[in-house]
């Protein structure tokens, strides 16, 4: 049976110094930029489409909260 990732963890990377760890998660995450792009699951990106209703609603919801067109204090 294959260790599970916290037994790597807890018997691995708790050793390795906060450099070293730096140093592996560049490792993996090179190396998960390398793979091939059709692994990556890029469904929850955002299409124009939803930009756009994202806009849409903002706007809208500013109008309700500023009804007479208010500037909104920072």
């Amino acid at each position: 049976m294959s260790p599970s990732i916290q037994e790597i963890y807890a018997k691995a990377l708790l050793t390795l110094s906060p450099f070293e760890r730096l140093q592996l998660v560049t490792l993996i995450l090179n190396n998960l930029t390398q793979q091939d792009a059709a692994v990556v699951d890029d469904s929850d990106t955002w299409t124009d489409q939803d930009q756009l209703d994202l806009s849409a609603y903002s706007l809208q919801y500013a109008a309700t909260v500023c009804p007479d067109g208010e500037e909104i204090a920072e």
